[in-house]
Formats: C-alpha cells, structure tokens, sequence
C-alpha cells in the first residue's frame, strides 16, 4: 500500500516480497504475471525482472479475466473493507487495509486451498 504505483516503488515491493519468500537471487521459475499499466511497461520494471531472472507476463489488454485471481481478490478487499468505510485520512485507509489483509492472509478460510487460510497453505508447502 502506498501513494504512489510507480516502476521505482513497484521493483521495490516485488524485490521485498521475494526476500520475505526466501526466494530473492535463487534460480526458480517464477512468472509475474501483471496488467499492462506504466508502471509495468516501464524498462525500470522490465530491466529488474530480467536482473531478478523472472519471465514477466502481461495480459492482453481489456482481458481482466486473464488476471481473474487478482481481480476476484480486489471485488473482495472493495466488498469486505473498502465500502464499509469513509476514511477520514490515509492513516486511517492503511489501518483498515492493514486489518484486512492480516485477516484474509491469516485467519479468513479459502475454498480454492482446502477452507484453510493462505497463511497455513504457504506453510505447509514449504
């Protein structure tokens, strides 16, 4: 979550999730799979997938059933947090987000994993 989605802040954010993932300069095969905003046509975006050795996939554009799990993921966060609220301030937006996020990752249950939360699905296929 940010102010901004610029090519800078997202190969920073994608960066960081590899090494929360144990995954940062190990030799996988990882696709990251993205929408065709600026930032992710950006040579900023594409130099750091080549530098990451990650293959980048864009969808076809206005195709957001390509991207269905990412879109299904934003109808919830709107659904379920978004529109229950009128922030006063960002502060405000990053707490609820915050919130959220930590219950859909750790305790909210998926049907597509097993009805476990993501949390005990990562782990136990570590």
């Amino acid at each position: 979550m940010g102010l901004s989605c610029t090519a800078e802040y997202i190969t920073i954010i994608l960066k960081r999730a590899l090494m929360k993932r144990g995954l940062y300069d190990k030799n996988i095969d990882l696709v990251i799979r993205s929408d065709n905003g600026s930032q992710f046509v950006s040579h900023k975006f594409e130099d750091t997938c080549e530098e990451l050795k990650l293959e980048h996939e864009r969808i076809p554009f206005k195709t957001p059933n390509k991207n269905v799990h990412i879109e299904s993921f934003h109808r919830l966060l709107e659904n379920e947090c978004l529109s229950r609220y009128e922030f006063e301030s960002y502060a405000e937006a990053y707490k609820e987000v915050s919130e959220y996020m930590n219950s859909y990752n750790k305790v909210r249950i998926h049907g597509s994993i097993g009805y476990i939360p993501p949390i005990e699905f990562y782990q136990k296929t570590l």
